[in-house]
């Protein structure tokens, strides 16, 4: 396994990241199932905020293995705060993990339960200096997840994404995508599991702080079709579908999930 290819196929899969990015096989590695049994309640975690600059954000992207919107974040001008972090985390990217059918896709799974999509938004402690100096401290990243379950009304919020998706059909599109306020995809209640984990795709540094929503979004079957819709080959190569790009849960290994409601 060559190391730029790492995927989600059998021979390059999630089973096999290790061989070339060790830290997947970490302690603290990610996502995880979450049991609602052995879920702490903490009462001095702290509401989460976020205000985001609809400036920011800047293109949309399909690099083979997700699709991706990227942002400003040279300054602080789209910030998370509180919750369990301490100072202001900016907004780079958020991104999707989706699956074939609308029974499973999600990376995170709640008392076995597997949504159909889950959402990424990725954001970095400014205090590290830049993106990559802060994927080596333990307290580098912080990511709020949020889950997309399949209803009968499609999730206005998620249109401006997926009108882009036909100009970012194969691999290495991008597209602008301007004017846009991610805090539109958030669900109504500010409910939250949080752990210490992984990023979930190689190299899998152990820098995550995960804010992971109790509350899923809710999108149209034709809307997780059009996701389905993209894919993983370049633009003159065989139609090679992008689907199924979740990693299972990973051992739990002695971490505590903390719960900011009841």
């Amino acid at each position: 396994m060559a190391q730029s290819v790492w995927g989600y196929d059998s021979d390059n899969g999630p089973e096999r990241w290790h061989e070339n990015y060790p830290l997947a096989k970490g302690e603290k590695q990610s996502p995880i199932e979450i049991n609602s049994k052995d879920v702490r309640h903490d009462s001095s975690l702290a509401p989460w905020h976020a205000s985001y600059d609809p400036g920011a954000a800047k293109t949309i992207l399909n690099n083979g293995r997700t699709c991706r919107v990227v942002f400003d974040d040279t300054f602080d001008r789209s910030v998370l705060r509180g919750g369990p972090l301490t100072g202001a985390y900016r907004l780079r990217q958020f991104h999707l993990h989706w699956g074939s059918s609308d029974d499973h896709g999600s990376e995170h799974v709640i008392d076995g339960e597997k949504y159909a999509a889950e959402l990424h938004m990725v954001h970095w402690n400014p205090k590290h200096g830049n993106f990559a100096g802060a994927l080596k401290q333990p307290d580098g990243v912080a990511v709020v997840g949020i889950f997309l379950k399949v209803g009968k009304t499609p999730k206005p919020e998620m249109k401006r994404i997926l009108e882009e998706i036909d100009n970012i059909k194969t691999k290495g599109k991008e597209a602008p995508f301007l004017h846009f306020d991610p805090s539109i995809l958030f669900p109504k209640s500010r409910d939250y599991w949080t752990y210490h984990g992984s990023f979930t795709t190689p190299p899998c540094e152990e820098c995550i702080t995960w804010i992971l929503l109790r509350e899923p979004i809710e999108v149209s079957p034709d809307q997780m079709a059009k996701l389905r819709s993209l894919s993983k080959n370049g633009e003159n190569e065989p139609v090679n579908p992008l689907v199924d790009n979740w990693r299972p849960p990973q051992p739990l290994k002695g971490r505590i999930v903390r719960a900011s409601f009841k």
